[in-house]
């Protein structure tokens, strides 16, 4: 027979067992009598020089003994995790850590406040890529080849990267091109392509220019367009919209100025101003001593635009519109340095 004795070895076990205080403790006896060096696997890997007639019982004696260890193990793990609960049960009365939440961004705030005033007015909010084609981005905005803004120290251009579809239509190799977009106007020219007017469209989301950083410039910043398109739209109907846009962004009280200016997409255009928020328009170093702040350019949209879409000569007249909403945000809460937005400094975020 077998010089192993399992009853002696199930004694030594339980005795051992009932010694056990935590589940660290109990998997050490785990490991000494079920591990593969354990005393039961010993009797189990004996079992071939045993004769044919002791193979059968020691085997089964092993293994009704390795059961039964298995069986108190589990039950004695469901014991002390049990105690342990009872004893690290937490009072649900007792007051809660105070863990810090998130805000939102100034710029994003703002942008919503900026979308939500012309959604009000019957606006959609339009997005797109921030990778677009030279074609989109300059070609169907009437900016031509010879623009300083089509230049490599003006856009960020991407390298070894060509448009595929329509290829054979650009008329100059530079417009099989992707960049990153320079403004959000591409997204314009996107949706004029594939609708038809009336169009209603806001378009909110990131730019890019090498610009170099400064307290007034940044390589990546936001921008806000909008777009009106349908029959008989008049300069009217945009300074009324432009009217009411800075008086609910900027208050009852503000004035506003709509000075001539050039874009190539839009024809007539002009800068946007209004009464210095800070000084109401009685001069300050915020607004230069001018009394004036420039919050946008807008202009009708140029007949250019339309026939590259392929809308019919003067079927339809538009409006379009575009701001910085950094410079917003600066303009609104009186900053003075367009880097605090993205220094991810919370003395300066936790303050909106």
């Amino acid at each position: 027979m077998s010089s192993f004795d399992f009853a002696d070895l199930q004694n030594s076990f339980e005795k051992e067992i009932a010694q056990v205080g935590d589940v660290f403790s109990l998997e050490e006896l785990r490991v000494k009598y079920l591990g593969k060096k354990s005393l039961v696997a010993l009797a189990l890997s004996s079992l071939k020089s045993l004769s044919d007639e002791e193979r059968p019982l020691v085997g089964k004696l092993a293994n009704e003994l390795k059961n039964k260890i298995s069986a108190l193990i589990e039950n004695k793990k469901s014991e002390l995790q049990d105690n342990a609960f009872e004893v690290c049960q937490l009072d649900i009365s007792l007051p809660s850590i105070k863990l810090p939440l998130g805000t939102e961004h100034p710029v994003t705030i703002v942008m919503k406040e900026i979308c939500g005033i012309f959604v009000k007015m019957g606006f959609t909010i339009m997005e797109g890529p921030e990778i677009e084609s030279e074609d989109n981005n300059f070609t169907g905005l009437n900016i031509p080849l010879d623009h300083p803004s089509r230049e490599a120290f003006d856009t960020f251009y991407l390298k070894g990267d060509e448009l595929e579809a329509g290829s054979s239509k650009l008329k100059d190799k530079k417009e099989k091109k992707r960049l990153l977009r320079s403004h959000t106007s591409p997204v314009q020219v996107r949706v004029m392509k594939e609708n038809r007017p009336p169009l209603a469209i806001v378009v909110p989301g990131k730019v890019y220019r090498p610009d170099a950083v400064d307290a007034s410039h940044l390589f990546m910043f936001n921008q806000v367009e909008g777009l009106l398109v349908d029959k008989n739209v008049k300069f009217s109907d945009l300074k009324g919209a432009l009217t009411h846009f800075a008086k609910e962004l900027f208050g009852s009280e503000i004035k506003m100025r709509f000075r001539p200016h050039f874009f190539p997409f839009t024809e007539p255009s002009v800068e946007v101003d209004v009464s210095c928020i800070i000084c109401k328009g009685k001069g300050c170093s915020v607004c230069g001593h001018k009394g004036w702040l420039e919050i946008l350019g807008a202009g009708l949209v140029h007949p250019a635009v339309f026939k590259y879409v392929g809308y019919k000569d003067k079927e339809f007249t538009g409006f379009a519109f575009g701001m910085g909403v950094e410079r917003i945000a600066i303009l609104k809460y009186g900053i003075n340095d367009i880097r605090l937005f993205f220094e991810n400094d919370l003395r300066f975020l936790k303050q909106f």
